[in-house]
Formats: C-alpha cells, sequence, structure tokens
C-alpha cells in the first residue's frame, strides 16, 4: 500500500464515528452500535443508512460464496474505492455509505460533496488515491489519534498479529452490495425485492460471516449508519404539539431527547478523554514516588502480586 501520510488506527465505537462524520461536516445522521442481528434490534433505528462491519481478517479465510460476483465495473452512480493506505479503513467504510446514501436527512455538506463530484469519474484504484491523499480527510482522521510521548515503529503486522478490517453493507439502486477496499470492486450480493426491508437481506450474510470464527471469541463489531435520532424525535413533537390527548406521548418524546443529550454528553466526555495525553501526568507521579522513596516498594509490592496470580492462571489454551 501507498504511504500517503500515516493514517491512525481508530477505535470501532458509535462516539467516535459519530463525531467522524460531523467533523466531515456531515449532518442528519449518527452512529449506532448493534448488539444482535435480530429484527428487534434495528426496530428502533430506522431508517438505517448502512452497516459497518468490524472483523477479525484472516489471510487463509474462506472467503464468502459472495466474492464470485466481485463487479470489476461497477455502476457510475456506486462509489467504491480501493483501499490503498494502511490504517484508514475505518474511514473508507463511513465514506462508502455516506457517499452511497441518498437520503433525505443526510445533507454530506461541501466537503464530502465536492470530493464525490471530484472523483465521480475516477475507477476505484484512483478513487482509492484520492482519499488517501486528501488531507482534510486524513486531518479528521488522524485527529482521533490517541496521544503519546512515544514514537512507534510502524512496521508491517506479522503473521502472529490480529488485523481488523472494516467494511461496508449498503442498499443502492435495488441491491445490496459489499463495500470491501481489499476487494477489487464491490461484492453485489442481489435484488432487494420491491417492498423488501434491505435489513432482512444482510442480516443472514452477516449473521454467517460470524459463524466463521470459533465459539468463544470475538472478532467483529457491527454498527449502523442511521437518522440523527434527536432530529427525528424532534420532528414527532411537531407534528403532535396541539394534538388533543397527545400529552403522554410527548412527555415520552421528550424524555427520549433528554437520554440522546445524555448519551451524546457522555460520547463527548469519552472522546476527550480518548484524545488526551495521560502520560505527563503518569511521568510526574513517577519522579514525584521516585523522589520520596516510594517507587521502589510499590514496584515490588505490585510485582509480587502479580506472580502471584500468576500461579492460580491457567496455561493458554488449555481448560481451568
Amino acid at each position: 500500500m501507498s504511504e500517503a501520510g500515516n493514517w491512525c488506527l481508530i477505535e470501532s465505537d458509535p462516539g467516535v464515528f459519530t463525531d467522524l462524520i460531523q467533523k466531515f461536516g456531515v449532518d442528519g445522521v449518527q452512529v449506532e452500535e448493534i448488539w444482535s442481528l435480530d429484527d428487534d434490534a434495528f426496530a428502533n433505528l430506522k431508517p438505517v443508512h448502512g452497516l459497518i462491519f468490524l472483523f477479525k481478517w484472516q489471510k487463509l479465510e474462506t472467503q464468502p460464496e459472495s466474492t464470485s460476483s466481485v463487479l470489476l465495473n461497477p455502476p457510475s452512480t456506486l462509489f467504491f474505492a480501493k483501499q490503498v493506505i494502511n490504517n484508514a479503513c475505518a474511514t473508507q467504510a463511513v465514506l462508502s455509505v455516506l457517499l452511497n446514501t441518498s437520503h433525505e436527512d443526510l445533507k454530506l455538506g461541501s466537503t464530502l460533496s465536492e470530493f464525490k463530484e471530484f472523483t465521480a469519474a475516477f475507477d476505484p484504484n484512483l478513487k482509492g488515491l484520492a482519499l488517501s491523499n486528501c488531507d482534510i480527510i486524513r486531518n479528521v482522521h488522524n485527529s482521533f489519534a490517541r496521544q503519546t510521548l512515544f514514537e512507534f515503529d510502524q512496521s508491517a503486522a506479522t503473521k502472529d498479529d490480529d488485523i481488523f478490517h472494516f467494511i461496508s453493507y449498503v442498499p443502492h439502486g435495488g441491491r445490496l452490495y459489499e463495500l470491501d477496499g481489499l476487494q477489487e470492486g464491490p461484492i453485489d450480493l442481489g435484488e432487494i425485492s420491491e417492498g423488501q426491508d434491505w435489513l432482512n437481506k444482510v442480516q443472514p450474510i452477516i449473521q454467517q460471516r460470524m459463524l466463521q470464527y470459533s465459539s468463544g471469541e470475538i472478532h467483529f463489531n457491527l454498527m449502523a449508519l442511521v437518522s440523527d435520532k434527536k432530529m427525528m424525535l424532534e420532528r414527532e413533537i411537531n407534528k403532535l404539539e396541539g394534538v388533543a390527548g397527545s400529552e403522554a406521548k410527548l412527555a415520552e418524546l421528550r424524555q427520549a431527547i433528554m437520554d440522546e443529550e445524555s448519551k451524546r454528553a457522555r460520547w463527548r466526555e469519552e472522546n476527550i478523554r480518548r484524545r488526551h495525553n495521560y502520560l505527563p501526568l503518569i511521568v510526574n507521579m513517577l519522579q514525584m514516588l521516585a523522589k520520596e522513596n516510594k517507587l521502589l516498594p510499590i514496584y515490588n509490592a505490585a510485582k509480587k502480586k502479580a506472580l502471584e496470580a500468576k500461579k492460580f492462571k491457567p496455561a493458554k489454551g488449555k481448560a481451568a
């Protein structure tokens, strides 16, 4: 892959992805985590514009049967970019949903609208190169890097390292697509029948992918790009205000808005903590402890505790 500037790893978290989207200048949507593939898990999130799936990438894994439907000449209206830069797959998966969504709730904003227009005639490889060299997109992506005092070696992952990868699932033009920047093109997962909810079509596909992993292993995470929940709740309130007998429902909606605002405040706090560099504080604390001759006793006590705990820890790969 090319070296169009370093791209950091991004945590798979709905608060991070929602903030990422907003920093791109997009309005009217947010990201929610999906804990189950049951219909009930999606019921309160609709409309769902696309899914972002994180999984443990396995080089020798059995490829889904759908790879036989890789489109080397995708529809001109479908945005698909090859991934040409390491660690960019999170932003690429987000953009794959945003740039293929035409719902009235989504306001793409000038940055992504101009990028989409600029790359419209590009092939997937050129789209990937354009993405990796877009300073605005890269800078927003890297604003979510964890702060550190140290420079780490950016060497390639070895065969023993766990590698995780983001892909997207989107409905587009009456068909369902899997968009994976490591593939040669979008994967056509078939037609979405008239009146069919596209989520009913994608659920068994994701379920089958999850079954590739051993029982008890968690190597995946699923998030949905949905319409802004607060905006939708306010829309419902506007419809009901002044309607006789709607007081109970209005109270319920207002409480839901308060819950949503609390969640967003929590997301903001968590994102601030993610970006904050705690190492100077830790170093100063260690220096103070050393100055007061307390560091070595604390270290020895912690080491002793760790060794004692290790005695009772079962060997890796064996039952306790």
